[in-house]
């Protein structure tokens, strides 16, 4: 993008901004549906704020101290700083309420982010300082990008934020989000991709051994199997720690209640790959001993109650509760798999949740679903075509359309 294409843009949203502030015009068309619906939530805000809120220094360093966070970014922090400094960037690290915990910028944007409180304590949530690339991010659990006066906050008008979630490996769950900022006019095209990179680094250094997280559990005594988007395996609330080919072996017992002589589970995990059944006799002792016994042979089954995400949301579709179907429904089946049995179902299952939002467009469930299959315009599409036209939720499902598109 050129200069002049550049100034041309940040032209177009000072003018949708001043009439959306002045006349609260929500017809603009430069305005991208994202945006809208941040600059909606923002108005509890005035956008003549001239710095985020501060949270009290010490318990914000405590938390940070504190944080599987901390940890991973200290690992990975030369890598962020040399990406701040080689792009005259302040990069931002916050927790999953948008408070920044960490910072470290370029020369001349490090006291640019210090004058509005873009230093750790700050609070960057909407409700706080307005639109802006961590909140929405941060709401949202997925990349955004926020451009000049696309920022509610007329403070921070000369900047380009690019912000991309952190999750959790192990849960699933949203720690943060990583934030890359500069002035407008050095906005890149692979910002946004350079963000979800960032993030990626961090996600990839977290400690392996967080006892806070696994000491949250499931209750139930038994086998509990997270198999959809991740992997989990909990025996009567204490996580076990396999390796993927256990967990496989694992999920597909869970799915073979009645039990797999040894060919029949090689031929489901193995397929035609040269593997001989020693080497999944060693895989299944191990899971013996982890299991404390509690698998048979001739054939191998689970001698415990055993629950899996995927029996749920089959359960959910079959009781025709899409909406809990696709909150239950945590991505692919155990992504990268190679066991054919396993593939087949992540199929089946995914087609199964798909099929179910196109018969019965529930908006909710099919803006979930639209983080996990950005791509599925289809589902989408049919959702537009089913909502009155001022639902609230259709302008993020435009936005998710036209970035598919």
């Amino acid at each position: 993008m050129t200069s002049d294409d550049l100034h041309a843009r940040r032209v177009s949203a000072v003018r949708a901004w001043t009439r959306f502030v002045a006349d609260g015009d929500e017809q603009a068309e430069a305005v991208r549906p994202e945006i809208l619906s941040s600059w909606q939530l923002s108005g509890v805000v005035s956008p003549d704020v001239t710095h985020a809120p501060l949270d009290d220094e010490g318990e914000t360093a405590d938390f940070w101290n504190a944080s599987p966070l901390h940890t991973a970014v200290m690992r990975v922090q030369d890598e962020l700083r040399r990406t701040a400094e080689d792009g005259d960037l302040v990069i931002a690290v916050t927790d999953d309420q948008t408070r920044i915990l960490w910072t470290y910028g370029g020369r001349v944007m490090r006291r640019k982010a210090e004058t509005v409180n873009f230093v750790p304590g700050g609070r960057w949530d909407e409700r706080s300082v307005g639109t802006n690339a961590l909140a929405i991010a941060g709401r949202t659990a997925a990349p955004s990008m926020v451009f000049s006066a696309e920022h509610y906050a007329e403070v921070v008008h000369n900047w380009v934020c690019w912000a991309a979630p952190v999750f959790d490996p192990v849960t699933g769950r949203s720690l943060g989000v990583i934030d890359l900022s500069t002035t407008w006019d050095r906005t890149h095209p692979i910002g946004l991709a350079t963000a979800r990179v960032m993030a990626r680094l961090i996600e990839g250094a977290l400690p392996t051994d967080r006892r806070g997280v696994l000491a949250e559990g499931p209750d139930e005594p038994g086998l509990t199997l997270t198999l959809l988007g991740t992997a989990e395996v909990w025996l009567d609330g204490q996580r076990l720690l396999l390796n993927r080919r256990q967990t496989e072996i694992l999920a597909l017992l869970a799915l073979h209640p009645a039990g797999l002589s040894v060919e029949h589970l090689h031929s489901l995990l193995y397929g035609d790959s040269a593997v001989t059944t020693s080497t999944l006799k060693a895989e299944v002792s191990h899971l013996r001993a982890a299991l404390a016994g509690q698998l048979s042979s001739r054939p191998y089954r689970l001698t415990m109650p055993v629950a899996t995400d995927v029996e749920e949301v089959q359960r959910l579709l079959r009781r025709g509760d899409v909406r809990a179907a696709v909150r239950a429904y945590g991505g692919d089946l155990l992504p990268g798999t190679e066991s054919p049995a396993l593939v087949q179902m992540g199929d089946y299952l995914a087609v199964s949740v798909r099929e179910a939002l196109l018969a019965h467009p529930d908006p909710d469930a099919v803006l979930r679903y639209s983080d996990l299959a950005p791509y599925d315009t289809a589902v989408v599409e049919a959702c537009l075509a089913a909502l009155p036209v001022h639902h609230p939720v259709a302008p993020l499902l435009k936005g998710r359309l036209a970035a598919a598109r």
